[in-house]
């Protein structure tokens, strides 16, 4: 089992910024797995960042250019620096990890474990 507890989230105005963190234990998994994915009110989970299995930052569309995932391998623990928020980023953000890297990193039914979420909501 993996455990990923998320941290990091609150209330901001537009264009503020904010760092989600996961921190993940238990069994040894590779971190090119991790990913974020958000879910806002009444909306299907959707994709934010992950790695590809070659270990390469990939983003959806809408936070291209806003968004950065890093991780810290010493500490088990996968960043997400979120810049120029928007009222439409305002959704409960999820970490996830997917435990056969070759699966397609956009997918949540791919991934294995998730965290409880944490709630980013931006004002206008």
């Amino acid at each position: 089992q993996v455990q990923l507890v998320e941290s990091g989230g609150g209330l901001v105005q537009a264009g503020d910024s904010l760092r989600l963190s996961c921190a993940a234990s238990g069994r040894t998994f590779n971190s090119y797995g991790m990913g974020w994915f958000r879910q806002a009110p009444g909306k299907e989970r959707e994709f934010v960042a992950a790695f590809r299995w070659s270990g390469t930052p990939v983003y959806a569309d809408s936070v291209k250019g806003r968004f950065t995932i890093t991780r810290d391998n010493a500490k088990n623990t996968v960043y997400l620096q979120m810049n120029s928020l928007k009222p439409e980023d305002t959704a409960v953000y999820y970490c996830a990890v997917r435990q056969l890297i070759i699966l397609p990193y956009d997918d949540p039914s791919k991934y294995d474990y998730w965290g409880q979420g944490t709630q980013v909501t931006v004002s206008s």
